[in-house]
């Protein structure tokens, strides 16, 4: 009997670790689970992104929080403006979304692009880059952090970076979704993709 038991507890085992090991999507979308608000303090959660308390500077020159952006649905990228390869699609993605976007909503929804080369993006190249892309409407701000908050924050998102020359880094490619409480809702990943959930998600939060 107890051979038996022992048997049992091993299969149960095995299937629990096959389970969580094949917890995998091909798709490129990826809606997160509603987060708990169990914990809240000051009405943000403790899986909100207002919680980090670095600070940030726009492309304004204006000193921010992430707290600051509190009150709006959020659609963030990291970026570097150098980038000759995967930031020009990734950028112009953020465009698509945009414009699948009623206008009448755009004043409730806030367009984010970080930079992972906060050396090189400062306020003034940011401000810059904005312009030549179409991307200095009040709904539109990009960020130069720290090189610690750039990478805090973008551990917050599961995107991976690495410097791989002086001007030239390799990169995920992740458009993420927050509610107006700061909490990941959905993330996009790849470049070209099929934006339609993302644009769905983004209308839900902003009804």
């Amino acid at each position: 009997m107890k051979h038996f038991i022992s048997i049992l507890i091993l299969l149960v085992s095995v299937v629990m670790f096959t389970s969580c090991n094949e917890n995998k999507s091909d798709n490129n979308s990826t809606v997160i689970e509603s987060p708990s608000n169990e914990s809240e303090i000051g009405g943000i959660s403790e899986e909100s992104i207002f919680n980090l308390t670095t600070t940030w500077i726009t492309e304004e020159n204006e000193t921010i929080q992430l707290k600051d952006l509190k009150g709006k649905t959020l659609v963030m990228v990291m970026i570097y403006t150098t980038c000759k390869a995967a930031c020009p699609r990734l950028v112009a993605d953020m465009r698509n979304i945009e414009a699948k976007i009623q206008e009448s909503k755009l004043k409730d929804i806030h367009f984010i692009l970080v930079s992972i080369d906060p050396e090189t993006d400062t306020p003034k190249r940011l401000k810059e880059f904005a312009i030549e892309n179409f991307m200095d409407d009040n709904h539109w701000t990009f960020l130069q952090g720290t090189e610690s908050g750039v990478r805090e924050f973008a551990n917050v998102l599961a995107v991976k970076y690495k410097q791989i020359s002086p001007m030239d880094f390799s990169h995920s490619n992740i458009i993420s979704v927050f509610n107006a409480q700061g909490e990941l809702i959905h993330q996009q990943e790849g470049l070209g993709v099929d934006n339609k959930e993302t644009v769905q998600t983004i209308l839900d939060l902003t009804k």
